[in-house]
């Protein structure tokens, strides 16, 4: 899998001094949580999203590349991935983040990435 996964889009928007904790996160198809915590170093960048309810929470990890843009007036990151496609990606567990190499991998392949592009909007894709 490419780097470039791990880096934000040049479109989106992302500006390395602001702090996206607490941002609503948007998919293609409606709100799915809140970012946790995030990371903007260069090829190693991602988002961290709560997607349940307080109690019975659960953390995926997002890929920057994930992210179309950041809207820093109404604290708002829109990725192009559905909310059943991250419902179903792999919990983050922050060991296995750090530690495992192929987590990454697991999680290139679960949004379909490592050359092919992200599912838009609409259903279309992009590059």
């Amino acid at each position: 899998m490419s780097e470039h996964v791990w880096s934000y889009r040049p479109a989106s928007g992302h500006l390395a001094w602001a702090d996206l904790t607490g941002y609503r996160v948007e998919a293609s198809d409606g709100h799915i949580g809140k970012v946790d915590k995030h990371s903007y170093e260069a090829g190693d960048a991602y988002l961290v999203v709560d997607i349940g309810v307080w109690i019975f929470g659960k953390e995926v990890l997002l890929p920057a590349s994930a992210v179309a843009r950041i809207d820093l007036e109404e604290k708002k990151v829109y990725v192009n991935a559905t909310k059943d496609r991250i419902k179903d990606a792999p919990e983050f567990h922050r060991d296995k983040h750090l530690q495992d190499p192929g987590y990454r991998d697991e999680l290139g392949t679960h949004y379909g990435l490592g050359g092919l592009p992200w599912e838009g909007p609409s259903g279309s894709h992009r590059a």
